[in-house]
């Protein structure tokens, strides 16, 4: 069963991993903007990362596995507490927007929650609206209800088209919180944050209706196979193949087919 990953952070990965989830059957992959473990000090850092993005990690992907891959590109929340800096990136973004392989906006959200933090997610869901670009929302890792409280009540405040927004990293304390949006909702499996089995369970209870999993596969202990193995576990379980399926792909591609840019063929 073919799997699409839309939340693969490969710049962080060895080829091999490429290789790896390519065999383990993700054909696919989107990979978002993401703070890369140390607070960037000068603008034209980012804009070095959003190159590298877009146009080394897409060919990586393809030389090495033959995978699909698809960007995002954003300022990510905890560097929006650099206004100055920030500003600068948020002025040249909409050039990356327009770069042919970036499919959406993210990751935005909030981190710790600052005036900083709301101003640039506010600035980015905009941009996202004026060119009808899907949109990755990280939900913080500390006060996560609250913040997903805020960020559910700035995504209704801004009025933009809640159907090509995704709500991430969700646990079962922010569940509810992101259901009573139009907005679709991802699972992170990650070590520590919420486990595939938790997922799973979550899933059975809520339906799969606009649900997504996606792995974390960044700096720290993670895997870029965690898809694929919460796929085998959902049918060990039992699950019907077709909405296992759903899940791991009809899910992603329907909220990425929103996209311009986004020419994957199913």
């Amino acid at each position: 069963m073919r799997v699409i990953d839309p939340h693969m952070h490969m710049v962080s990965r060895s080829s091999d991993d490429y290789e790896r989830a390519r065999r383990a059957g993700i054909d696919c992959c989107i990979e978002p903007a993401f703070w890369s473990g140390t607070d960037k000090q000068h603008a034209g850092s980012f804009f070095d990362y959003f190159e590298h993005l877009i146009d080394f990690e897409t060919e990586r992907a393809d030389r090495a596995a033959g995978m699909d891959h698809y960007v995002t590109i954003a300022l990510e929340p905890k560097e929006a507490n650099y206004p100055e800096m920030a500003e600068t990136v948020m002025e040249r973004l909409p050039e990356y927007l327009d770069r042919e392989n970036v499919v959406g906006v993210g990751e935005i959200g909030l981190d710790r929650g600052t005036e900083e933090e709301e101003y640039a997610f506010r600035k980015q869901l905009r941009m996202a609206e004026e060119r009808e670009l899907p949109v990755i929302v990280h939900t913080p890792h500390e006060n996560k209800p609250e913040g997903t409280e805020r960020l559910v009540e700035m995504i209704q405040e801004e009025d933009v088209t809640e159907e090509r927004i995704i709500i991430d990293h969700n646990t079962e304390d922010t569940i509810d919180t992101s259901l009573r949006t139009d907005c679709w909702l991802g699972f992170t499996l990650y070590p520590g944050k919420i486990e595939d089995e938790t997922a799973i369970d979550l899933l059975e209870e809520y339906g799969t209706d606009k649900m997504i999993l996606n792995s974390a596969a960044d700096w720290d202990p993670s895997d870029p196979l965690a898809v694929p193995k919460a796929r085998d576990k959902m049918l060990d379980r039992g699950w019907d193949r077709e909405e296992v399926r759903k899940v791991v792909f009809d899910n992603p591609y329907a909220f990425f087919d929103q996209s311009p840019n986004f020419d994957y063929e199913r």
